[in-house]
Parts: C-alpha cells; structure tokens; sequence
C-alpha cells in the first residue's frame, strides 16, 4: 500500500461513513415522524423509544442499505477525484487500471466483512428488540402461523396432528400422536384438548385414548374426565410465524429452526432459507457496487458530480428494486431461493465487468 494507496482508502472509509450517517438521520427522521402518533397513543416509554426502538431501527437501515451506501460513497469522492484531474494524474504515473482498484478492494473488503457481522448477528438481535415493541405497542406484525390442520414430525419415527391451535393461551383441540416403528404402528395417543404448562414444559391432556399394538395384541387405556401430563418434543414456538420473524433470527437460530423445520415435514421454510442466502450474497453485493461505483465516475465527464451522483443512485436504486423482488421470489418458492437471491449479483456482475472494460479502455 502506496501513499496514494491510503489517500484513496481514507477517501473511501471517510465518505461511506458520511453517508450512513447522512442517511441514517434522514431515514430515523422520516420513521419518526410517520410513527409519532403511534408513540403518542401507545403505551411505549420514552426510554423504550429512545435506547432500544430508535438505535435498532438505526441497525436495520444498516443492514438493509449497506451496499447502497457503498455505491453512493464510491461515486462521491471517486467523482471528486476525476474532476479534480486527479485520477488522470495517477494513470498519467503509469499506474494501471487494475493496480488503480487495489485500495478500492480493500475498503469493500473491509465495509463486506463489517457487512456480514452486522447482518449474521448484530441486526437480528436488534430486529428481535424492535418487532417485539412493534407487537406488543404497535399490534403489527401478526402471527401468520398455521392455525388448523397441522401435520409435523416430532422425530423421523413420530407424527402428530392438530385440529386447532390457539395462541392466545398455548391450547390444543383435538390431538393426535402417533409412534412408528419399523413402519408399522405401535402406539396411538388421542386427546379432546391439550394445554402447555410453562412451568413444566409438559402438555396437560384431557379426555385422553392411548392405544399401544404389539402385533396382534392390542391395549387401551381411556381417560375420560381425566388429564395426564406428558413429555412431548412441542413448544407453543413452534407454532408462531410472524410476518419478519426470520430478520429476527440470528444465522445460527436460522440454521437450526431450517433443520428442524424440515425434520418435521413442515413447509414454511422459504422465507427462512431466502433471508439465509441473503446473509451470503450481500457482502458479494457490497464488491460488485464498489467496482461498479468506480467505473462510474472514474471518468471526468459533461456534468460532473451530479451526472456521476445520479447514475450511481440509478444504478443502486434498480439494484435494491431487483433485490427486493427476489427476496419475495423466494419467498413465495415462484424461484430455488439460491438462484432467485443470487440473480441480482449474477446480472450486476455482469454490468460491473462490462463498465469496468470500457472504463480500462
């Protein structure tokens, strides 16, 4: 690293750091004001809006516009440079167009690692703050979980059904459990009505009927009138779909509610398995926006900074529009969430590496 190295790197740090913060106050203002009548009528307090709403909220414009700050930031101060002559001084040196990019690189690498700790760890744990204010003081964000005719695994060998869930007190009406064994039946449990009890993690069955099979031989235990309390693999959890649950969800909370969820034969994983890819893409999205950036405004070009501005801000715009559709692709499963997700990055890579060849020429 040159000094002309670090100048650029510094310009680079410098300028998207400006941006966020620009941003930043822009965005938290206009949030603000569009939810001022709902702090004013709810019960949230000044603390609760101040220390833990705001400064989340702050996270997830962070994780939701990092590469959009990247391009932007790019495109300012690389304009700067180019109607300053002093990109034209650097080529004029002899340094070459790749040798030109090397402390570009470095700062995306930099702002795409910073990217992917934010998104992987720090975002979800303040998106879990921020939409468990929005339900509780806001009622958004409704739980869209399944509520009726429930199927799901406990275990490869055990399936349950549930006639009808209800949240508001973590009930059951009409369930069933059934054990397997080498494919054949062993064990049938049926009950009215089941109730999780907190306290013991346990399910309270009323009106119960299990059924035990060893070959032909058959038992059967009714409990009419009566409760049993019983160990099951269920959590009233695992019931509740939020609409944004997964951006609440850190990586690993991901991975292993993906797992589970297709241990249980349970088809509402789209969504999860989008906002995972997305966590991977992004970073690569931060790249692909710095060279485009770059090849940009490179260029001294009629119009300046401005020109340069706004084609950034067109190009970042169509990038988060493409961004977004894919998102819902792939949540709706209309696309293999791999392919929808990575589709922006394959088509803006393919733009990058055509304006970066006519930049070279």
């Amino acid at each position: 690293m040159t000094k002309i190295d670090w100048y650029i790197l510094k310009k680079f740090l410098t300028s998207f750091f400006f941006t966020v913060l620009l941003f930043t106050m822009i965005v938290v203002m206009i949030d603000f004001s569009s939810k001022v009548e709902n702090f004013v009528e709810s019960e949230i307090s000044r603390s609760e809006i101040l220390l833990q709403y705001i400064p989340n909220f702050t996270l997830f414009m962070y994780g939701l516009l990092f590469p959009l700050f990247t391009l932007i930031a790019v495109v300012f101060f690389t304009s700067r440079l180019a109607n300053n002559s002093e990109v034209l001084s650097i080529f004029n040196a002899g340094v070459s167009f790749g040798r030109f990019l090397r402390p570009y690189w470095v700062g995306a690498i930099f702002i795409a690692i910073l990217h992917t700790i934010s998104i992987n760890y720090l975002v979800p744990e303040g998106t879990k703050t921020r939409l468990y204010l929005e339900r509780v003081y806001f009622g958004k964000d409704k739980d869209e979980g399944k509520q009726r005719n429930i199927h799901l695994f406990i275990n490869e060998d055990t399936k349950a059904y549930i006639n009808f869930w209800r949240s508001r007190d973590s009930s059951i009406r009409g369930f069933r459990l059934e054990r397997m064994q080498d494919h054949e039946l062993v064990e049938l449990l049926k009950a009215a009505s089941a109730k999780y009890q907190a306290e013991e993690g346990k399910w309270r069955l009323s009106n119960y009927e299990m059924r035990t099979f060893n070959g032909p031989e058959e038992t059967l235990v009714i409990g009419k009138g009566d409760q049993l309390d019983t160990l099951i693999d269920l959590h009233p959890s695992d019931f509740i779909d939020y609409k944004d649950q997964q951006a609440s969800m850190t990586t690993g909370e991901l991975l292993t509610y993906i797992g589970k969820q297709k241990r249980r034969g349970a088809g509402n994983t789209a969504k999860y398995e989008a906002e995972l890819w997305r966590r991977s893409a992004e970073p690569i999205s931060v790249l692909i926006l710095t060279l485009i950036g770059v090849a940009v405004a490179a260029r001294k070009v009629r119009g300046g900074m401005g020109m340069h501005l706004a084609i950034g801000i067109l190009l970042g715009a169509l990038f988060l529009i493409f961004s977004r559709f894919a998102i819902v692709f792939a949540a709706e499963s209309a696309l293999p969430a791999l392919l929808s997700i990575w589709l922006p990055n394959l088509l803006f890579g393919s733009v990058a590496a055509y304006l970066l060849f006519v930049a070279q020429r």
